[in-house]
């Protein structure tokens, strides 16, 4: 069982940056798929940035390319998400998630492959 807790949200400016950090207990975080998903006011939740459990592979939706970076520390328990030149578009509740098996780069952005999930943190750009 692995229980996620997100950190790191805040309000910031078009254009700045913030990083998102996801601890999780359980000893068996290190065998685990991890993504980051977003959501926002009358939208359903969407794919941003998943990593396998070695990090070797990454995915990335189209709209965060080149922005966002998912990273992750299994020594730490922790998977990070570092957002570069954020927009107002980005703006929702970010959630981390854990799915306990190796997925595709195309599967990695399945919700329904991730059966543990953090509850959110909220990320608002504006100005």
């Amino acid at each position: 069982q692995v229980q996620l807790g997100e950190s790191g949200g805040g309000l910031v400016q078009p254009g700045g940056s913030l990083r998102l950090s996801c601890a999780a207990s359980g000893r068996t975080f290190s065998t685990y798929t991890m993504g980051w998903f977003r959501q926002a006011p009358g939208k359903e939740r969407e794919f941003v940035t998943a990593i396998s459990w070695s990090g070797s592979m990454t995915s990335y939706a189209d709209l965060v390319k080149g922005r966002f970076t998912i990273s992750r520390d299994n020594a730490k328990n922790t998977v990070y998400l570092q957002m570069n030149s954020l927009k107002p578009e980005d703006t929702a509740v970010y959630y981390c998630a854990a799915a306990p098996l190796a997925l595709t780069n195309q599967a990695m952005g399945v919700t329904s492959y991730y059966n543990h999930w953090g509850q959110g943190t909220q990320v608002t750009v504006s100005s």
